[in-house]
């Protein structure tokens, strides 16, 4: 499922590391999911209660289903994201939640059993006779709850902690964060930028839109190099913003050497970095539609197919159809096929969708059922001239935008509904010295974000008496984002969110 010449991986560099006792082979800059699915591994896990078979849904730390455990013994980690986790060489990777197989797990029978496994059901069910509660109820309930498991050895502490400090805290690098970066550092203040990416440019990594006239990878370096050469800022790579705290206080976690075998460095170090001011540019996540059962592995959103095409250099599906309610999901389809992937159809909720390209699309048409056990076979969608049968082994659903507002809402703040992009924004000031930029407050054009990065800085700068340089912002190609809301599919069958 590799495409060659696309991806933006070492091919100069391959890693090789098991997964279920299958070697998987890959190259540095892969991770464990992008390494997965270019070896045309769909099946990642199973879910939590009904241990039904599930895949990778995204391509970044907002992934619910694609959770494994890394290492053995004492160093063994569980419920770690395959989205995240970066794959190096002689890793050994094992799925969870599955027994006696990932392919065949018993437990599965719970998903047949459903209608009698309603939620709370063990309260009631369990009480009864009290005396079997705890020699023979609760060891089974507890042997079948969770995901993971420690391995029950003593590890040895291989985190740390550790303080900084700056004027200016910039939370993403996609192209607002740069930008807001750029200016900061420009005006002479001491900047950190903080990615959670193991590589700074955000979905410009994930797109093929230009710059100021060159690639966005390419922008995104020259930035960099900029930006890496002023001693007065630090790029902080693999590194999450948990929390928003009083007087300009945020923690951070840093990945150190999860991306490496065990070896001394500190697996992890917990940052408290103090900041005069802070720019969230922390983008938006794609939300999904439900429709009855949208979890089969093969079942992705369009923004991960783009990812992992225009990144990884993978292809998810040989025959994808996409289904959505906004412009955005189109672009996934032209990049797809012009990498010479085929796209089945084109399943988009409006009556007046555009017809975007080369392939069937189906305006006011929606996705009624799926098929498939371990992996997607087919879809059923329904539109105005009644229903059709579609063979397709990777659905790309796209909902809609999330700006991804959390760390606003750490001190109190409630976001607020904008009705033009259907999703919840950031209200002004919800955090003391914070200010939102870019598609974190709404904004989805790559225009937008350059410039609103700059304003944000700007704004951050001038609050702090330090004069703000002028900066040009880049020219950028367009993106239209257009959406007409569609949060369900009103048909018979369970789906999931």
């Amino acid at each position: 499922m590799r495409i060659d010449g696309m991806g933006l991986i070492d091919r100069a560099h391959p890693v090789l590391f098991t997964f279920v006792c299958r070697s998987i082979d890959g190259y540095r800059g892969d991770t464990v999911a992008s390494a997965l699915l270019a070896n045309g591994v769909r099946l990642m896990g199973r879910s939590f209660k009904y241990h039904r078979p599930r895949g990778v849904v995204t391509a970044g730390s907002d992934e619910p289903n694609a959770l494994v455990t890394i290492g053995r013994g004492a160093d063994q980690l569980p419920n770690v994201r395959a989205t995240v986790q970066e794959a190096f060489d002689g890793m050994d990777v094992r799925s969870q939640n599955a027994w006696p197989s990932l392919a065949f797990d018993a437990m599965e029978v719970n998903d047949v059993l459903s209608p009698f496994l309603s939620a709370g059901f063990y309260y009631k069910t369990f009480m009864w006779p009290r005396a079997f509660w705890e020699k023979l109820y609760e060891p089974i309930i507890r042997r079948a709850a969770g995901l993971g498991a420690l391995s029950g050895k003593s590890a040895v502490d291989r985190s740390e902690k550790a303080f900084a400090h700056c004027d200016v805290l910039v939370i993403g690098s996609g192209p607002a964060g740069l930008m807001a970066a750029l200016t900061a550092a420009r005006a002479g203040a001491d900047v950190i930028l903080a990615e959670e990416d193991s590589r700074a440019g955000g979905r410009l990594l994930a797109e093929t839109g230009e710059i100021d006239g060159m690639p966005g990878v390419q922008w995104v370096g020259s930035i960099l190099n900029e930006l890496t050469a002023l001693p007065n800022f630090r790029l902080m790579e693999r590194t999450t913003i948990t929390g928003a705290y009083d007087q300009g206080t945020f923690g951070a976690l840093e990945r150190v050497s999860l991306h490496l075998p065990v070896g001394d460095a500190p697996r992890e170090c917990f940052w408290r970095i103090a900041a005069k001011r802070a720019v969230l540019a922390s983008g938006a996540l794609e939300r999904s539609i439900a429709f009855p059962a949208n979890d089969r592995p093969g079942i992705m959103q369009a923004s991960a197919l783009r990812a992992y095409l225009n990144r990884w250099g993978v292809a998810a599906g040989q025959n994808v159809t996409i289904f959505a309610n906004n412009d955005d999901a189109h672009r996934t389809a032209a990049d797809l096929a012009a990498s010479g992937v085929t796209i089945a159809a084109l399943i988009d909720t409006r009556k007046d969708a555009p017809n975007s390209g080369d392939w069937p699309v189906y305006a006011g048409g929606e996705v009624i059922a799926t098929k498939g056990h371990l992996g997607l076979t087919g879809i059923t969608i329904r539109h105005d001239g009644g229903t059709d049968a579609i063979a397709t082994d990777c659905l790309a659903v796209s909902g809609g935008w999330n700006p991804a507002v959390h760390l606003t809402c750490h001190m109190n703040g409630r976001p607020t509904w904008q009705d033009d992009i259907a999703a919840f924004v950031a209200r002004p000031d919800m955090v003391p010295g914070l200010t939102v930029c870019g598609a974190a407050a709404g904004v989805f054009s790559t225009s937008g974000c350059l410039a609103d990065g700059v304003c944000a800085a700007r704004n951050a700068l001038n609050s702090l008496d330090i004069k703000a340089p002028d900066v040009a912002t880049p020219n950028a190609e367009d993106d239209v984002y257009r959406i007409a809301p569609h949060w369900a599919v009103d048909a018979k069958g369970r789906a999931w969110l």
